[in-house]
C-alpha cells in the first residue's frame, strides 16, 4: 500500500475528485473513455516509435507456421493503449490468433481480459489458434498459473462473417490485412537462390486474393472496412499492421496508401506508430548495383471511428 496520506474519506491527499492513485502504477483519471492506463503508463504509450524485443514466446514454433503471426505480447500492448477491461475486440484477418492471445492476456498481465473475435478463412489457422491455446494453458498449469481464456475464433469470410456481429458492439478493431502481393523474394545476390518468403505468400497461405494489381487490393480493403464500420462503437479504434513494399524496382508506401483508402471508408486518420522489430533477419538485397531496402519495420496505422 501507498505510504501518502488519505484524508478523511480515503481519498489521498493532493488528488482532484476524479482521479486516484493506482499502487505501482500512478495517478489513473476516472474520466478517461479510452483506456484503462494511468498518466504515467500513458505517457509512454504515446511513444510513436515501438522498439521493444517481444519475447518468442506463446508456442511460437506453432504460431512462426503462419509467416504473418504477430507478437501476442506486442497484441497486448496495443490493447491495452486502445481499450478498456470488458470492451469487445475484433480481428477480420485473424491468423493464427495473435490479437485473440493478447486479448486473453490482458486478464493476467494487463488492466483486464477483453472479449476477443476473430475472423480467418482458413481453416488451418482457426485450428492453430485452437492447438496453440489448448498446448500453452496445459504449461501454464503445469507451471501454477491461471489458464488464458478462449476467444471466439470464427472460420469463414470476413465479409461475411461481420454481418452476424450486432450494430456498435465493437470497441477496439485491431488487425494485420493481407498485402497487395509479396509472392517470392530474393534473399540473396545470386538470382538463382532464391526462397518463398515466409511474409509474402500470403497466397499460398489462404490470406491473401492473388490481386492483379494494388489498385484492385486497395479497392477490396476499402469495401471490407465499410463494412466494418458499421459494427464499431462511435469512437472506436482501428489499428491496422501494413508494411511498404520495395517491387518492380520501385518503393511502394503501401501504409500511406492503405490510410488514404480507410478515410475513404469513412475512418479517420489520428496516428501512425511504427514497430521496429530488432529481431528482423537482414538479407543482402540491390548489391552492388542499387540500394534496396531491407525492412526491418511495419506501419500501425491508428484509425478512429468519430462520433
Amino acid at each position: 500500500m501507498t505510504d501518502e496520506p488519505e484524508d478523511a474519506s480515503g481519498r489521498h491527499e493532493g488528488l482532484k475528485p476524479h482521479q486516484r492513485l493506482v499502487d505501482g502504477r500512478g495517478i489513473y483519471d476516472e474520466r478517461n473513455r479510452v483506456n484503462d492506463l494511468t498518466g504515467r503508463e500513458w505517457k509512454f504509450a504515446t511513444k510513436s516509435v515501438i522498439t521493444e524485443p517481444y519475447p518468442p514466446d506463446l508456442q511460437h514454433d506453432l504460431r512462426s507456421e503462419h509467416g504473418g503471426q504477430k507478437p501476442p505480447r506486442l497484441c497486448l500492448d496495443l490493447v491495452e493503449r486502445f481499450s478498456k477491461a470488458g470492451d469487445c475486440v475484433l480481428d477480420p484477418f485473424a491468423g493464427v490468433g495473435g490479437t485473440l492471445l493478447g486479448a486473453s492476456l490482458a486478464e493476467h498481465e494487463g488492466t483486464g481480459l477483453r472479449h476477443a473475435v476473430g475472423f480467418e478463412r482458413t481453416r488451418r489457422w482457426v485450428d492453430l489458434y485452437h492447438t496453440v491455446l489448448d498446448r500453452e494453458n496445459r504449461e501454464r498449469t503445469a507451471r501454477g498459473r491461471e489458464p488464458l481464456s478462449t476467444q471466439d475464433m470464427r472460420h469463414g469470410d470476413c465479409a461475411r462473417l461481420v454481418g452476424d456481429l450486432e450494430t456498435d458492439s465493437v470497441d477496439l478493431l485491431l488487425t494485420d490485412v493481407p498485402y497487395w502481393s509479396m509472392d517470392v523474394v530474393s534473399q540473396t545476390r545470386n538470382p538463382r537462390r532464391t526462397r518463398a518468403s515466409k511474409l509474402g505468400r500470403f497466397d499460398a497461405a489462404g490470406r491473401g486474393d492473388g490481386f492483379e494489381s494494388k489498385d484492385a487490393w486497395l479497392s477490396d480493403m476499402t469495401s471490407k472496412f465499410e463494412l466494418f464500420t458499421r459494427v464499431l462503437n462511435p469512437g472506436a479504434y482501428v489499428l491496422v499492421f501494413i508494411g511498404d513494399m520495395y517491387r518492380d524496382s520501385s518503393f511502394h508506401f503501401l501504409s500511406a496508401d492503405l490510410a488514404s483508402s480507410l478515410e475513404s471508408a469513412g475512418l479517420v486518420l489520428k496516428a501512425d506508430l511504427i514497430w521496429y522489430d530488432p529481431t528482423k533477419s537482414l538479407h543482402v538485397y540491390g548489391y552492388p548495383f542499387a540500394f534496396v531496402p531491407s525492412m526491418v519495420h511495419q506501419h500501425v496505422l491508428v484509425l478512429r471511428v468519430e462520433s
